[in-house]
């Protein structure tokens, strides 16, 4: 259990408001004044408690709970498997590794089965072998670690940027331009911790290449390729041009008009060089089901 003393130089802000701590969010800061962790001069407070010139705050913060990861039996779509590394393709809705709120059903769980603990080290016993993240309702390639020394390779290869990392989405509005570089360096969004921003405020540098497929009368398919591999990056992105990806309800239209499960953001291809052989190995797999069905309804829209 560790404790925070603060001392309130200037009156009248929110305690809820005031409290900034590295690695702890708005929403964990209000569950800590709520389970009475915060006080202050020794009594608990509300989150909207307005502070005063001299007030000494005291903040608790539990021990994080250690996780217990459980290997499940849970189907994978393996594309390529060896003594190295694995490539899968992950469907849509499932969560690559454990985190608040989904500490089963994971990929991590699935793959501990898989590979009977077989898995790269390096990130720890939360992300056993996972070496770069797709996000939740984003489907498509992963490239998974059974060695650290093939970790350490893959790793380095996407920190060189020569790994090919190719998506495909539909997105709203028309694109006129036939190709594309949206170059703009991503962020923390400053109010909402769970969400990505253009910024240039403790940002990092993200480049997404992309080309038109296809254009219907409100709506573009896209190809796009990862320079970079930011979180969010390629829906971040797009949302800054002007052009967020349909079933997008965080950085999109919050009304989801086509009815989507998530994103229509699909992880089509991936190559890399093995870590053992250094032979260049590419992988492309089609997106779900769901994606064609969407591609249908937007050609009978012309």
């Amino acid at each position: 259990m560790n404790e925070i003393k603060i001392i309130c130089e200037n009156a009248g802000e929110r305690i809820d408001k005031f409290i900034n701590i590295d690695s702890i969010t708005r929403t964990q800061i209000k569950n800590l004044i709520d389970n009475g962790d915060v006080t202050v001069n020794g009594n608990s407070v509300k989150a909207n408690y307005k502070l005063k010139k001299g007030d000494e705050i005291v903040v608790i913060i539990p021990e994080a709970e250690e996780l217990n990861v459980e290997p499940e039996n849970i189907p994978l779509d393996i594309v390529y498997e060896d003594d190295e590394l694995l490539v899968v393709n992950k469907p849509q809705g499932m969560v690559v590794h454990p985190a608040a709120g989904n500490y089963t059903g994971t990929m991590v769980n699935a793959l501990m089965y898989h590979c009977k603990g077989r898995l790269s080290e390096i990130n720890g016993v939360i992300r056993p072998g996972i070496v770069h993240r797709i996000d939740k309702d984003t489907s498509g390639l992963l490239l998974v670690a059974k060695t650290n020394n093939a970790h350490l390779s893959l790793a380095e290869q996407i920190k060189n940027k020569t790994v090919k990392r190719r998506y495909i989405c539909v997105c709203e509005g028309v694109i006129p331009s036939n190709k594309g570089i949206i170059d703009a360096p991503i962020g923390r969004h400053p109010s909402d911790r769970k969400k990505m921003t253009v910024t240039a405020k403790n940002s990092k540098h993200a480049i997404t290449h992309y080309e038109v497929i296809e254009r219907f009368p409100n709506s573009t398919y896209l190809s796009c390729e990862l320079e970079t591999g930011r979180t969010h990056q390629i829906r971040v992105h797009l949302k800054y041009r002007g052009n967020p990806i349909i079933g997008d309800t965080v950085y999109g239209n919050t009304k989801n008009p086509y009815n989507l499960n998530g994103q229509a953001l699909h992880a089509e291809c991936i190559g890399f060089n093995h870590p053992v052989t250094n032979e260049y190995m590419e992988f492309n797999v089609p997106a779900p089901e769901y994606f064609y069905k969407l591609l249908d309804e937007l050609k009978n829209e012309m």
